[in-house]
């Protein structure tokens, strides 16, 4: 059995703290960031955390275990279907708290929790090796003389054939003047 948290509960009574707590998530999964207080966003980021890691298993108990918290089927749904999958390669650290000003009317620390956004997966290395073996075969060919040859004479023919044109050019119009 978890032990419970220390100082005051959330609202007057364990079961209204944790129904407290399944709307939070509730609320944050269908709409990806929700503001509140700064207890209540600390509170509820484990709780938020283990039904992602649990929606990442994806068996049938998992989606039971989630169905017991998040009573939303709808929301459910998309922490298995779309939530899930863009923290696949992510080992923890689903939610972000960005702490705000303080509330309007009773000046509560205010805070913004949010999903993070989906890492980038990182380009395989296999194309830098491949990469980098065509280069060191294509220095090794200049050593050897493979493209010694080729490379000299390429611009050569281009030098030679831009005056070419151009005295061609001069000709067409003397011609025709």
């Amino acid at each position: 059995m978890p032990t419970p948290t220390r100082g005051p509960r959330l609202g007057g009574s364990p079961a209204h703290e944790r129904l407290m707590l399944a709307n939070l998530a509730t609320s944050l999964f269908k709409h990806g960031r929700i503001q509140t207080t700064e207890t209540k966003a600390k509170r509820l980021r484990p709780l938020a955390e283990r039904l992602i890691t649990k929606a990442k298993r994806g068996d049938l108990h998992a989606r039971r275990q989630a169905l017991s918290v998040v009573r939303d089927k709808d929301v459910v749904f998309a922490l298995f279907d779309q939530i899930a999958p863009r923290f696949s390669n992510r080992q923890g650290g689903y939610t972000r708290i960005v702490k705000t000003g303080p509330r309007k009317g009773d000046a509560a620390p205010m805070a913004i929790i949010e999903l993070v956004e989906e890492l980038e997966v990182a380009a395989p290395k296999a194309p830098r090796k491949a990469a980098r073996q065509a280069a060191q075969a294509d220095s090794i060919a200049v050593l050897a003389g493979d493209e010694a040859d080729e490379t000299p004479a390429a611009p050569a023919a281009k030098a030679d054939a831009k005056p070419e044109a151009e005295a061609s050019e001069a000709k067409d119009e003397e011609t025709k003047a």
